[in-house]
Protein backbone atom coordinates (compact mmCIF):
# COMPACT_ATOMS: atom_id res chain seq x y z
CA UNK A 1 0.00 0.00 0.00
CA UNK A 2 1.58 3.58 -1.09
CA UNK A 3 0.66 6.74 0.34
CA UNK A 4 0.08 9.95 -1.27
CA UNK A 5 0.22 8.67 -5.30
CA UNK A 6 4.16 8.43 -4.45
CA UNK A 7 5.88 5.16 -3.71
CA UNK A 8 6.16 5.82 -0.37
CA UNK A 9 5.08 2.04 1.71
CA UNK A 10 2.80 2.87 4.25
CA UNK A 11 5.09 1.20 6.78
CA UNK A 12 7.58 3.24 5.13
CA UNK A 13 5.59 6.45 6.00
CA UNK A 14 4.40 4.84 9.36
CA UNK A 15 7.96 4.55 10.39
CA UNK A 16 9.23 8.54 9.22
CA UNK A 17 6.19 9.73 10.84
CA UNK A 18 7.33 8.05 14.46
CA UNK A 19 11.13 9.09 13.77
CA UNK A 20 9.98 12.88 12.67
CA UNK A 21 8.15 12.97 16.19
CA UNK A 22 11.25 11.50 17.80
CA UNK A 23 13.15 14.12 16.13
CA UNK A 24 11.28 16.95 17.16
CA UNK A 25 10.91 16.07 20.89
CA UNK A 26 14.59 15.52 21.38
CA UNK A 27 15.05 18.70 19.14
CA UNK A 28 13.40 20.69 21.63
CA UNK A 29 15.31 18.86 24.57
CA UNK A 30 19.07 19.49 23.37
CA UNK A 31 17.65 22.99 22.80
CA UNK A 32 17.64 23.41 26.69
CA UNK A 33 20.77 21.43 27.03
CA UNK A 34 23.15 21.76 24.46
CA UNK A 35 26.05 20.60 26.16
CA UNK A 36 24.60 16.54 25.71
CA UNK A 37 26.54 15.56 23.31
CA UNK A 38 25.11 12.17 22.98
CA UNK A 39 21.79 13.37 22.27
CA UNK A 40 23.10 15.48 19.22
CA UNK A 41 24.80 12.65 18.10
CA UNK A 42 21.03 10.76 18.84
CA UNK A 43 19.52 13.63 16.51
CA UNK A 44 22.02 13.00 13.59
CA UNK A 45 21.25 9.39 13.41
CA UNK A 46 17.85 10.35 13.25
CA UNK A 47 17.63 12.89 10.75
CA UNK A 48 19.68 10.61 8.15
CA UNK A 49 17.39 7.49 8.99
CA UNK A 50 14.55 10.13 7.88
CA UNK A 51 16.38 11.19 4.71
CA UNK A 52 17.48 7.45 4.00
CA UNK A 53 13.99 6.21 3.95
CA UNK A 54 12.77 9.46 2.51
CA UNK A 55 14.76 8.86 -0.72
CA UNK A 56 14.84 5.18 -0.76
CA UNK A 57 10.39 5.05 -0.63
CA UNK A 58 10.21 7.81 -3.36
CA UNK A 59 13.29 7.39 -5.59
CA UNK A 60 12.76 6.72 -7.64
CA UNK A 61 10.10 7.78 -9.79
CA UNK A 62 9.53 8.76 -13.57
CA UNK A 63 6.91 11.37 -12.35
CA UNK A 64 8.97 13.80 -10.20
CA UNK A 65 10.88 16.34 -12.35
CA UNK A 66 14.17 15.13 -11.61
CA UNK A 67 16.76 12.75 -13.81
CA UNK A 68 16.53 9.10 -12.98
CA UNK A 69 20.11 9.01 -12.73
CA UNK A 70 20.03 12.11 -9.82
CA UNK A 71 17.50 10.61 -8.41
CA UNK A 72 19.03 7.07 -8.02
CA UNK A 73 22.14 8.70 -6.71
CA UNK A 74 20.65 10.25 -4.33
CA UNK A 75 18.72 6.79 -3.19
CA UNK A 76 22.37 4.98 -3.15
CA UNK A 77 23.83 7.70 -1.71
CA UNK A 78 21.31 7.91 1.47
CA UNK A 79 21.62 4.75 2.09
CA UNK A 80 25.46 4.59 1.88
CA UNK A 81 25.97 8.01 4.57
CA UNK A 82 23.48 6.51 6.69
CA UNK A 83 25.46 2.86 6.63
CA UNK A 84 28.84 5.25 7.12
CA UNK A 85 27.48 6.98 9.67
CA UNK A 86 26.56 4.00 12.70
CA UNK A 87 29.93 3.06 13.21
CA UNK A 88 30.84 6.41 13.62
CA UNK A 89 27.55 7.15 16.34
CA UNK A 90 28.52 4.19 18.22
CA UNK A 91 32.52 5.39 18.50
CA UNK A 92 30.60 8.70 20.00
CA UNK A 93 27.85 7.72 22.01
CA UNK A 94 29.10 4.61 23.37
CA UNK A 95 32.39 5.17 23.46
CA UNK A 96 33.48 2.47 21.41
CA UNK A 97 37.13 3.39 21.29
CA UNK A 98 38.15 0.20 19.21
CA UNK A 99 35.65 1.49 16.39
CA UNK A 100 37.86 5.32 16.35
CA UNK A 101 40.13 4.36 13.12
CA UNK A 102 37.30 2.44 11.43
CA UNK A 103 34.79 5.25 12.12
CA UNK A 104 37.21 8.26 11.10
CA UNK A 105 39.55 6.37 7.94
CA UNK A 106 38.10 3.17 7.04
CA UNK A 107 34.49 4.55 6.61
CA UNK A 108 35.26 7.17 4.24
CA UNK A 109 37.98 4.60 2.45
CA UNK A 110 35.81 1.53 2.34
CA UNK A 111 32.19 2.97 2.28
CA UNK A 112 31.98 6.32 0.84
CA UNK A 113 34.77 6.64 -1.61
CA UNK A 114 33.21 3.11 -3.58
CA UNK A 115 30.14 4.99 -3.66
CA UNK A 116 31.54 8.24 -5.15
CA UNK A 117 33.61 5.93 -7.69
CA UNK A 118 31.21 3.63 -8.69
CA UNK A 119 27.73 5.72 -8.25
CA UNK A 120 28.39 9.10 -8.95
CA UNK A 121 31.42 9.00 -11.73
CA UNK A 122 30.99 6.04 -13.31
CA UNK A 123 27.18 5.57 -13.07
CA UNK A 124 27.29 9.53 -14.81
CA UNK A 125 29.85 8.05 -17.18
CA UNK A 126 27.94 4.96 -18.41
CA UNK A 127 24.42 4.72 -17.00
CA UNK A 128 24.14 1.06 -16.27
CA UNK A 129 23.33 1.32 -12.72
CA UNK A 130 23.22 -2.64 -12.97
CA UNK A 131 26.88 -2.96 -13.59
CA UNK A 132 28.14 -0.29 -10.54
CA UNK A 133 26.06 -2.39 -8.31
CA UNK A 134 27.97 -5.42 -9.49
CA UNK A 135 30.98 -4.68 -9.23
CA UNK A 136 30.91 -0.93 -6.56
CA UNK A 137 29.23 -3.05 -3.71
CA UNK A 138 31.89 -5.76 -3.16
CA UNK A 139 34.24 -3.73 -1.58
CA UNK A 140 31.56 -2.01 1.04
CA UNK A 141 29.90 -5.93 1.88
CA UNK A 142 32.92 -7.00 2.12
CA UNK A 143 33.80 -4.15 5.02
CA UNK A 144 30.61 -4.43 6.04
CA UNK A 145 30.91 -7.81 7.26
CA UNK A 146 34.14 -7.09 8.83
CA UNK A 147 33.38 -4.17 10.80
CA UNK A 148 30.08 -5.75 11.93
CA UNK A 149 32.41 -8.22 13.96
CA UNK A 150 34.91 -5.10 15.23
CA UNK A 151 31.71 -3.47 16.74
CA UNK A 152 30.26 -6.85 17.90
CA UNK A 153 33.98 -7.35 19.73
CA UNK A 154 33.93 -3.41 20.82
CA UNK A 155 30.87 -4.05 22.59
CA UNK A 156 32.17 -7.02 24.01
CA UNK A 157 35.15 -5.61 25.62
CA UNK A 158 32.98 -2.59 26.81
CA UNK A 159 31.06 -5.01 28.98
CA UNK A 160 33.55 -7.34 30.07
CA UNK A 161 34.79 -5.79 32.97
CA UNK A 162 31.74 -5.51 35.17
CA UNK A 163 29.24 -8.16 33.80
CA UNK A 164 25.72 -8.33 35.96
CA UNK A 165 22.44 -8.84 34.32
CA UNK A 166 21.85 -5.36 33.73
CA UNK A 167 24.70 -4.84 31.82
CA UNK A 168 24.34 -7.96 30.15
CA UNK A 169 20.72 -7.27 28.63
CA UNK A 170 22.32 -4.03 27.51
CA UNK A 171 25.34 -5.43 25.65
CA UNK A 172 22.56 -7.69 24.20
CA UNK A 173 20.62 -4.86 22.81
CA UNK A 174 23.46 -2.88 21.93
CA UNK A 175 24.28 -6.13 19.67
CA UNK A 176 21.06 -6.04 18.42
CA UNK A 177 20.85 -2.59 16.97
CA UNK A 178 23.99 -2.95 15.51
CA UNK A 179 22.98 -5.99 13.41
CA UNK A 180 20.60 -4.25 11.07
CA UNK A 181 23.56 -2.17 10.32
CA UNK A 182 24.77 -4.64 7.83
CA UNK A 183 21.69 -4.88 6.60
CA UNK A 184 22.00 -1.76 4.45
CA UNK A 185 25.19 -3.06 2.74
CA UNK A 186 22.93 -6.63 1.85
CA UNK A 187 19.95 -4.60 0.52
CA UNK A 188 22.40 -2.48 -1.84
CA UNK A 189 23.77 -5.18 -3.16
CA UNK A 190 20.69 -7.35 -3.63
CA UNK A 191 17.26 -6.28 -5.05
CA UNK A 192 14.30 -6.51 -2.32
CA UNK A 193 10.56 -5.51 -1.44
CA UNK A 194 10.58 -1.89 0.47
CA UNK A 195 8.55 -2.88 3.01
CA UNK A 196 11.38 -5.93 3.61
CA UNK A 197 14.36 -3.51 3.47
CA UNK A 198 12.14 -0.58 5.56
CA UNK A 199 11.41 -3.41 8.16
CA UNK A 200 15.13 -4.90 8.80
CA UNK A 201 17.01 -1.38 8.73
CA UNK A 202 14.71 0.38 10.54
CA UNK A 203 14.62 -1.98 13.37
CA UNK A 204 18.26 -1.05 14.65
CA UNK A 205 16.63 2.82 15.56
CA UNK A 206 14.21 0.96 17.85
CA UNK A 207 16.98 -0.87 20.02
CA UNK A 208 19.18 2.56 19.51
CA UNK A 209 16.12 4.23 20.89
CA UNK A 210 15.83 2.04 23.96
CA UNK A 211 19.25 2.04 24.84
CA UNK A 212 19.22 6.10 24.46
CA UNK A 213 16.19 6.65 26.75
CA UNK A 214 18.06 3.93 29.30
CA UNK A 215 21.19 6.21 29.47
CA UNK A 216 19.19 9.36 29.59
CA UNK A 217 16.99 7.96 32.74
CA UNK A 218 20.42 6.67 34.22
CA UNK A 219 21.74 10.14 33.79
CA UNK A 220 19.21 11.94 34.78
CA UNK A 221 19.32 9.65 37.96
CA UNK A 222 22.85 10.15 38.58
CA UNK A 223 22.66 13.74 38.75
CA UNK A 224 19.80 13.44 40.77
CA UNK A 225 21.81 11.36 43.67
CA UNK A 226 24.69 13.68 43.00
CA UNK A 227 22.93 17.33 43.83
CA UNK A 228 20.72 15.80 46.71
CA UNK A 229 24.28 14.92 48.76
CA UNK A 230 24.97 18.12 47.87
CA UNK A 231 22.21 19.48 49.39
CA UNK A 232 22.20 17.48 52.71
CA UNK A 233 25.48 17.47 53.60
CA UNK A 234 27.53 19.61 51.16
CA UNK A 235 29.69 16.91 49.97
CA UNK A 236 30.14 14.61 47.14
CA UNK A 237 30.52 11.14 47.83
CA UNK A 238 31.69 8.74 45.22
CA UNK A 239 32.65 11.82 43.09
CA UNK A 240 35.89 10.20 42.38
CA UNK A 241 34.56 6.89 40.79
CA UNK A 242 32.21 8.95 38.91
CA UNK A 243 34.73 10.91 37.60
CA UNK A 244 36.88 8.13 36.51
CA UNK A 245 33.98 6.41 34.56
CA UNK A 246 33.49 10.03 33.02
CA UNK A 247 37.15 10.43 31.59
CA UNK A 248 37.28 6.96 30.67
CA UNK A 249 40.13 5.29 32.96
CA UNK A 250 40.65 2.01 32.89
CA UNK A 251 40.88 -0.25 36.03
CA UNK A 252 44.87 -0.17 35.73
CA UNK A 253 44.63 3.70 35.50
CA UNK A 254 42.64 3.49 38.24
CA UNK A 255 44.76 1.47 40.63
CA UNK A 256 47.74 4.30 39.69
CA UNK A 257 45.56 7.04 40.40
CA UNK A 258 44.68 5.59 43.88
CA UNK A 259 48.39 5.28 44.73
CA UNK A 260 49.23 8.70 43.70
CA UNK A 261 46.68 10.15 45.66
CA UNK A 262 48.84 7.96 48.67
CA UNK A 263 52.10 9.69 48.01
CA UNK A 264 53.26 6.75 45.92
CA UNK A 265 56.54 6.86 43.57
CA UNK A 266 56.47 5.72 40.32
CA UNK A 267 58.77 2.72 41.38
CA UNK A 268 57.07 1.93 44.04
CA UNK A 269 53.50 2.07 41.94
CA UNK A 270 55.34 -0.53 39.70
CA UNK A 271 56.19 -2.94 42.30
CA UNK A 272 52.81 -3.33 43.72
CA UNK A 273 51.25 -3.82 40.80
CA UNK A 274 53.94 -5.73 39.20
CA UNK A 275 54.89 -3.54 35.96
CA UNK A 276 57.93 -1.48 34.76
CA UNK A 277 58.28 1.80 35.73
CA UNK A 278 57.68 2.89 32.31
CA UNK A 279 54.17 1.50 32.10
CA UNK A 280 53.56 3.17 34.71
CA UNK A 281 54.90 6.98 33.22
CA UNK A 282 52.94 5.39 30.10
CA UNK A 283 49.66 5.21 31.96
CA UNK A 284 49.78 8.31 33.99
CA UNK A 285 50.54 10.14 30.26
CA UNK A 286 47.36 8.66 29.24
CA UNK A 287 45.61 9.90 32.17
CA UNK A 288 46.75 13.36 31.30
CA UNK A 289 45.21 12.94 27.95
CA UNK A 290 42.38 11.83 28.85
CA UNK A 291 42.08 14.74 31.88
CA UNK A 292 43.49 17.43 30.21
CA UNK A 293 45.91 18.20 33.00
CA UNK A 294 49.63 18.64 32.86
CA UNK A 295 50.74 17.65 36.40
CA UNK A 296 49.65 15.10 38.93
CA UNK A 297 48.12 17.74 41.48
CA UNK A 298 46.16 18.81 38.57
CA UNK A 299 44.89 15.16 37.54
CA UNK A 300 44.23 14.67 41.70
CA UNK A 301 42.15 17.85 41.64
CA UNK A 302 40.26 17.13 38.17
CA UNK A 303 39.54 13.60 39.55
CA UNK A 304 37.91 14.54 43.11
CA UNK A 305 36.07 18.18 42.06
CA UNK A 306 32.50 17.68 41.25
CA UNK A 307 31.89 18.00 37.65
CA UNK A 308 30.25 19.40 34.29
CA UNK A 309 27.26 17.12 33.54
CA UNK A 310 28.07 14.17 32.21
CA UNK A 311 26.60 10.86 32.39
CA UNK A 312 28.49 8.25 33.98
CA UNK A 313 29.97 5.60 31.68
CA UNK A 314 32.15 1.66 32.41
CA UNK A 315 35.05 1.82 32.63
CA UNK A 316 36.96 1.01 28.99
Amino acid sequence: MLVFGTQIHIVTFIFMVLESGMFLFQLAYYTVRPQDKSRAWYLVLLLLMLFYNLAGGLFPDPKIPVPVAIQEMIAYGSGFLTAAYFPFYFYKAFGLKQLRWHALFGVPLFLMLPYLVFFIVIYAINGNLDTDIKYGMIVPFVYALVLLWRIFTAIRRKYEWERNRNKYLEEIAMNLAVMPWASLAFFGLVEESQLAEVLCTNTGIIFITILFIHKAIKQSHWEYELLRSVAIDGTYPGIFWENCRRFGLTKTEVKIVEMLYEGLSNKNIADKIFISEETVKKHIYNMFRKTRVKSRTALIHALQNLPGIAGPQNFS
